[in-house]
Parts: C-alpha cells; sequence; structure tokens
C-alpha cells in the first residue's frame, strides 16, 4: 500500500496507474521460484514503474544516431556537462538518466515531480534485433521521446522511428546542427520532414530546430591601432525551442501522459506475465502428461495378469491428474482425482470406446492365453492404454489452467475438442516407441 510519505499528491488518473501497477505485481504473489527466475526483468522493470509513480518521476527518452549530437543535447537542456561528447561515438553502452531541473518544473497534477532524460546507445552502434528490443523498451518505459537527427533520416533512423511510434507516446523529431545549414536548405529539409514520409509518426508541430553545440564563430577584432586579429569564439548553444516545446507537451498532456503509459505499461506487462506463466506450466504439464502416458502404455503392455492392468491404468490416470494440479497450484485427493478422471471418461463417451474395447479385450486374450500372448498384445494394448491417458491428461490440463472449471463450454465439448485437434496416429506411435524400448530392456518381457 502507498502511503503520503512515499506518494506525491496526484490526480485520479495517477492513482488509477499506481493501482494497476500494484495489483500487476500482487498477481506475481503465488510464482513458483522457476517461474520468478524466468521474470525476474519482467518483475524488475514493474517495480521500477512502481517507484517512477511514487517518487514522481516523468522520463523523456532521448534516441539518435552516434554524432547526432544526443550528448551535446542532454548537456545543453541540462545547463551543465553531465553527458560525455567525443568525436568517435560509441560511448554510450546502456541506458541511463540524467535529472533535468528544468528551473524547478512540476507537471501540473503530478505534484513534487521531477523530469529524468535517459540517454540511449547511438542506433547505429548496436544490431538490428537490439535495437528493436531497445527502442520498443525504453518507449514502454518513457512518458515522452525525443528523437535526435541532423539530416534527412536513414533507413535505421526511420525504422527506429516507426518502432518507437507503436509506443504510442508523443515524439518531437529534434534536428541538430542547424547552425550547418543554410536558410534554404533547413527549409527544404524541414519541409521532407513534414511530408507524407513521417505522416502519424512525427506531428509537424513536434519537429523542432536546434543547434546543441554550434560550430565556432570567426570573429575579426579591430583594435584601435587598426590591427586585425582573429578570434574563434562558441556560440552558447541553442535549445530554447525545445526546451519550450517539452515543457508544452507537459504542461499540457503531463499527468495523462504519464498515467496511461504506466496503465499500459501495466497491462502489457500483467498480459506478458500470464502468457509466460502459461507457457510453463503447459510445457510442465505436457511434459507429466507425456511421462505418465508412457508409464501406463509400458504398465500395460508388460503386465502378465489380466483385468489389473486395466485397473492399475486408473491408478495412473489418478495419480496424473494429482500432479497436474500441483502445476497449476491446485491440490487434489486420490478420490477427487478419481472422480475428475471418471468424469473426463465419461464425457468422452463413445469416442473412447473403442480404446476401452481394445484394452479389455486385449486383457481377456492374456487371460486365455495366461500372459503368454503379451508379445502379441502388448503393442496396441499398451499404446491405446497410454492414448486413453493422453486425453484425460489434456482434459485435465484445461480443466486446471481454467481454474479447475470447465468454463461455458463443459467437459463434453472440451474433450470432444481435444480429441478433434489431437493427431491420434502420432500419439500412438510415439507411445509404441516407448513399449517397444522397454521391452527390448526387459528380459523378462514374453519373446
Amino acid at each position: 500500500m502507498t502511503t503520503p510519505e512515499t506518494t506525491p499528491d496526484i490526480d485520479q488518473p495517477l492513482h488509477d496507474a499506481l493501482g494497476a501497477v500494484e495489483h500487476a505485481l500482487e498477481q506475481l504473489d503465488d510464482c513458483t521460484p522457476e517461474e520468478r527466475a524466468a521474470l525476474a526483468s519482467d518483475i524488475r522493470s514493474l517495480r521500477d514503474m512502481l517507484g517512477k509513480l511514487k517518487s514522481g518521476r516523468v522520463e523523456i527518452a532521448v534516441f539518435g544516431e552516434i554524432s547526432t549530437g544526443k550528448s551535446a543535447l542532454i548537456n545543453a537542456l541540462v545547463g551543465k556537462e553531465v553527458a560525455s561528447v567525443s568525436i568517435r561515438g560509441g560511448w554510450t553502452r546502456d541506458v541511463w538518466d540524467v535529472p533535468w531541473e528544468a528551473d524547478g518544473y512540476e507537471v501540473p497534477g503530478f505534484e513534487d515531480s521531477g523530469v529524468v532524460l535517459l540517454d540511449t546507445p547511438g542506433l547505429n552502434e548496436v544490431d538490428g534485433a537490439e535495437r528493436s528490443a531497445m527502442a520498443r523498451d525504453t518507449a514502454e518505459r518513457a512518458d515522452l521521446v525525443l528523437f535526435v537527427t541532423d539530416s534527412d533520416l536513414n533507413e535505421t533512423e526511420y525504422s527506429a522511428l516507426v518502432e518507437l511510434a507503436t509506443g504510442h507516446k508523443p515524439i518531437i523529431l529534434v534536428v541538430n546542427k542547424v547552425d550547418l545549414y543554410t536558410p534554404k536548405q533547413l527549409e527544404d529539409l524541414l519541409e521532407l520532414f513534414r511530408g507524407p514520409r513521417l505522416k502519424g509518426i512525427v506531428e509537424p508541430e513536434n519537429i523542432v530546430c536546434v543547434a546543441a553545440d554550434p560550430r565556432p564563430v570567426e570573429y575579426h577584432i579591430e583594435s584601435a591601432d587598426g590591427k586585425v586579429r582573429t578570434e574563434w569564439r562558441e556560440p552558447e548553444p541553442d535549445v530554447e525551442a525545445l526546451r519550450v516545446r517539452i515543457l508544452e507537451v507537459l504542461q499540457h498532456d503531463g499527468s495523462d501522459l504519464v498515467a496511461l503509459n504506466a496503465s499500459m505499461f501495466a497491462a502489457d506487462r500483467s498480459d506478458r506475465v500470464g502468457a509466460i506463466r502459461v507457457k510453463m506450466r503447459n510445457d510442465r504439464a505436457n511434459a507429466i502428461i507425456w511421462s505418465y502416458a508412457a508409464v501406463k502404455s509400458v504398465a500395460v503392455a508388460v503386465n502378465h495378469f489380466p483385468v489389473l492392468d486395466v485397473l492399475g491404468g486408473t491408478a495412473v490416470d489418478a495419480a496424473m491428474v494429482a500432479t497436474l494440479g500441483k502445476v497449476y497450484g491446485i491440490e487434489m485427493t486420490t478420490d477427487n482425482a478419481r472422480a475428475l478422471v471418471t468424469s473426463i471418461l465419461k464425457a468422452a463417451g463413445w469416442v473412447m470406446a473403442g480404446e476401452a474395447v481394445v484394452s479389455y479385450i486385449s486383457s481377456f486374450f492374456k487371460g486365455l492365453t495366461w500372459g503368454t500372448s503379451t508379445a502379441i498384445s502388448a503393442l496396441p494394448q499398451g499404446a491405446a492404454a497410454g492414448y486413453g491417458s493422453y486425453i484425460v491428461g489434456q482434459a485435465a490440463r484445461f480443466y486446471f489452467e481454467h481454474g479447475a472449471s470447465w468454463g461455458e463450454k463443459g467437459p463434453k465439448r472440451v474433450v470432444a475438442r481435444i480429441l478433434e485437434n489431437t493427431d491420434k496416429q502420432s500419439v500412438i506411435d510415439h507411445l509404441k516407441s516407448e513399449i517397444k524400448g522397454k521391452l527390448t530392456k526387459n528380459r523378462h518381457a514374453a519373446k
């Protein structure tokens, strides 16, 4: 829970966003250690977002290729050299933040807020996949994006800009080094940026010109005695237009941007966490189903005593169901597990009757021959029994995955859909190979 000491005085949308992030974190409380390990980065990012809201931090991400003047721009905005500038480029290897006091500016509706500039690696110093992930992740976290360029956009810049636009955050295209252009050249460049290529990506009013690190200007100074000397002077950075535009965006939409960003971030992370947990649990469940189906197949195939193979198979299915329940955090007694197995088999009805007929006929055949027919009956009987377990396991997985409920579909429709979507022959072939392998290694099995 938040407290007045840890949470700034925020408006209702921000309060709701804070609740959304806290709820997303609460959903992780029942994670297993394995799930927590797999979701470590998501848990960390949610905690970072919670800290961001509680501390009143507004984040502005700065993107651009190396040598476009990102670092100089940050220094000029902050008013002091906080980012290292290198003519070689490539010095920034990770995303890091720089506080921007902005003359004590506070976002309306977000008291005690502070603005932070997030510097990122140059777009052309990381490979395509890493660049895309960096752009996506940072854009998710940031409330506003500055995209710095000093010329027309190349393909790398354009692709990154399109990727950033998918985050639905305001993007300010910062045209740097305008002191290097003639008025006509700059007019042509701006006309290009305001054309159809960037329509829907950057709003025309968010295209801003700056000179973050103006080139030195040569002055000819004449002294009193008429002598002329040359002196090079570095003009002051000209980033006022950008500073004004940033504050205009924050003044108009600041708290709403932060709230919307945090809410979307929480929803996205909740969906992602949920999907990963479902996949991990389903992977574990499928491994358990295959394992128990194989055990049942082999047990039924090598069992020399009639009828007991069928009865033993029921116990295997109940044990499988109880084990699957634990994967999804649902404890089941043996009786409850048997009852669930029975309900699944009833739901399967005549569709699964053929598998039972094969099993019972093979078992009866064993009785007539006192078990000497094992080699003949082993493969079909064992595979049929294992296939039945596989279907029971998949149905139980659905039941547990949906919170111990069949939902609106009911067990019959669920089982029917599982049977319809299962490649029976593939399952049978897999189980037969398991049986053959076991019979080959078992010297007591009938030849």
